[in-house]
């Protein structure tokens, strides 16, 4: 299986140093991720990473945790965490940087346990790859949680970069697709991988939590169109 990500993260760990990852989509091209990034400390996160995280407790499970920058630093303050990841091979590199709980799986693949903190970042509403995506994660996320457990997860709205200067669009957002619905390519080295990825307006993921039984508050928004959520079950 081409696994850019992993491979870039095993690369990085071992020998310190690797080539960027390359993304392009259906909007933009040749974007770079330095893998770095992947690794990031406290320090160099964004607001509402570091918000996230002061808002995590109790059993937490970090979806999509690629090199584990989130589960190591909530490992260190002392919660119980569970990294889940798909690629094998950061897979390892979690377990080498001793993360105590590692599981290597999809998240629709995932039903053990249920968590006080369900924690998507880094773009987490992208899993659900389309709104009815989105509403499915949700649907099989509340099985994860318990009673007064909480999701927190983060996405940005980019219909900035379909305004011109003047305000308009230069898309018919009533007759398009919905514009946060991607398509991704990730490359590195000869690895690539594509893969559709969502970018979901706050008021969408509101309105698609509601539906699947979550309050949805807004914690904060960032500074560059993205945004922190908090979604709870609604009482009954």
């Amino acid at each position: 299986m081409n696994d850019p990500f992993g491979e870039a993260i095993q690369d990085y760990f071992e020998k310190g140093k690797t080539p960027d990852l390359i993304v392009n989509s259906n909007y933009t091209e040749d974007e770079i991720i330095p893998v770095s990034w992947l690794f990031r400390a406290l320090k160099e996160m964004p607001a509402i990473e570091r918000t996230a995280l002061h808002y995590c407790k109790g059993s937490i499970l970090d979806i999509g945790a690629a090199a584990g920058c989130h589960s190591v630093i909530l490992q260190e303050k002392g919660f119980d965490i569970t990294a889940l990841e798909k690629s094998e091979k950061a897979c390892d590199v979690l377990k080498k940087r001793e993360i105590q709980k590692v599981v290597c799986a999809d998240i629709y693949e995932y039903a053990e346990t249920k968590f006080d903190t369900l924690l998507l970042l880094m773009n987490g509403a992208g899993i659900g790859e389309s709104l009815a995506g989105l509403k499915k994660l949700f649907n099989h996320l509340k099985n994860l949680l318990v009673e007064n457990g909480q999701i927190l997860i983060d996405s940005s709205d980019i219909k900035y970069l379909f305004e011109e200067e003047d305000g308009s669009l230069w898309i018919d957002l009533a007759n398009e697709s919905y514009y946060g619905e991607m398509e991704y390519e990730v490359k590195y080295k000869n690895s690539v991988l594509k893969f559709k990825w969502l970018f979901v307006d706050f008021q969408n993921l509101k309105k698609i939590a509601g539906r699947c039984g979550f309050d949805c508050k807004l914690l904060e928004k960032g500074e560059h169109h993205d945004f922190l959520a908090q979604l709870n079950l609604k009482s009954s």
